[in-house]
């Protein structure tokens, strides 16, 4: 049976192109997989016979336009109707290093099959939705096994960056418990992580712990030795499920602060794994103490920490009721102090940190007053301060 997703009119019009230049095309990848699971399809690539060239060519005689996206490991997209569909060439590996693998092109499906990582990921659907299953993946998926393709450590040398996926498809697709003699391979490969760039790194981890089994993942990263290198500072899971109990949906630095202590350093995670200057600082508000949120008056906490820090607070530290606190996120907005460093300089004030300083205690008492002085009161209260002073 033909799922609906094949039958899409710019899957259709992609397709009979190929077919019309020669060009064998089969559906694989993530598509095949989660059609085969019962999840929603994203993205649809294809893999095909021929080199770039002659894909190219016969996409171009269809007036389909196609951008030379990875050539040198012999993928194109194409772009249909508005909608891109990547197609990679049938690959054998003729060298890795680890990170990085010099290919050859091939016609060979089986060929192609046998260098991916598990056997799920392997399976390949032609346009009448025939599955060509080389090794169990079909029942793997199933089964809710994550299994490597032949020798796992042979699978783990060509790209050690498999020892992470392998846990964060059992994350996202496995069921207990991990195959052997895949998690085995894993824990004797680990110290090669080590190698790894923090970018490749961040990015397989922060999806492995957005997973609805991340934490189980988390924990057993930390058994394999797959933690040793890049984030010594796990705390164990137990606020991870907690988390994951409450957020309506994950979000993966969120869920990274929840397997880290509280005196964790943000500055040196985030450099170590390749965080962008604005998630460093994310981080460091969630695992600092000085920012927690103060259960007694939540309005005051919301205004200093913003609505998406006070949010990421209240799901990480549940402060009493932590539904109220999420409530009044969503329900209000917090003002804007009425007044500003200019007022006091109209005052006679000069500039300097006295200014600050006068201004920052107004605010405290705006804030002690449950944010209701309106601009003439905040303005009346800032001139007593100035007065005091003088």
């Amino acid at each position: 049976m033909i799922p609906p997703w094949m039958s899409q009119a710019p899957v259709q019009r992609l397709i009979a192109a190929l077919a019309a230049g020669g060009v064998e095309a089969r559906f694989v990848g993530g598509c095949v997989r989660d059609w085969v699971a019962g999840r929603p399809i994203g993205d649809i690539d294809l893999a095909v016979d021929k080199p770039p060239d002659i894909v190219t060519k016969t996409l171009a005689a269809a007036a389909i336009k196609v951008v030379p996206t990875g050539i040198k490991h012999g993928t194109v997209t194409a772009v249909v109707e508005g909608q891109p569909f990547e197609l990679t060439t049938l690959r054998r590996d003729v060298e890795t290093d680890g990170r990085r693998a010099i290919v050859a092109f091939t016609d060979d499906w089986r060929g192609d099959a046998e260098r991916r990582d598990f056997t799920f990921n392997a399976l390949y659907a032609e346009r009448d939705g025939t599955i060509h299953d080389y090794f169990d993946g079909r029942a793997d998926l199933l089964a809710g096994r994550v299994r490597f393709i032949g020798d796992p450590d042979q699978r783990i040398a060509e790209d050690r960056l498999r020892v992470l996926r392998f846990f964060r498809f059992h994350a996202w697709y496995g069921r207990p418990p991990f195959d052997g003699p895949s998690f085995d391979a894993c824990r004797r490969n680990a110290a090669t992580l080590a190698g790894l760039s923090g970018e490749r790194v961040r990015k397989e981890l922060l999806r492995t712990l957005e997973a609805p089994a991340g934490a189980d993942a988390a924990d057993a990263l930390l058994e394999a030795g797959a933690l040793d290198r890049w984030l010594p500072e796990y705390a164990g899971s137990a606020r991870l499920r907690a988390l994951a109990a409450r957020e309506d949906g994950p979000d993966g630095l969120r869920r990274l602060a929840a397997i880290l202590p509280a005196d964790a350093d943000a500055t040196a995670i985030g450099k170590r794994l390749k965080l962008s200057t604005q998630e460093s600082v994310r981080l460091g508000v969630m695992l600092d103490a000085d920012h927690a949120i103060d259960p007694a008056d939540l309005r005051a906490s919301l205004y200093r920490l913003g609505t998406s820090l006070f949010i990421d607070r209240a799901l990480l530290d549940a402060p009493g009721d932590w539904r109220a606190a999420l409530a009044l996120a969503r329900s209000w907005s917090p003002p804007e102090l009425p007044i500003g460093g200019g007022d006091a300089l109209k005052l006679g004030l000069k500039p300097g940190p006295k200014v600050g300083a006068l201004i920052e205690a107004v605010e405290r008492w705006w804030i002690a007053g449950d944010f209701a002085a309106d601009r003439a009161a905040c303005l009346a209260e800032l001139k007593r301060l100035a007065d005091d002073q003088a």
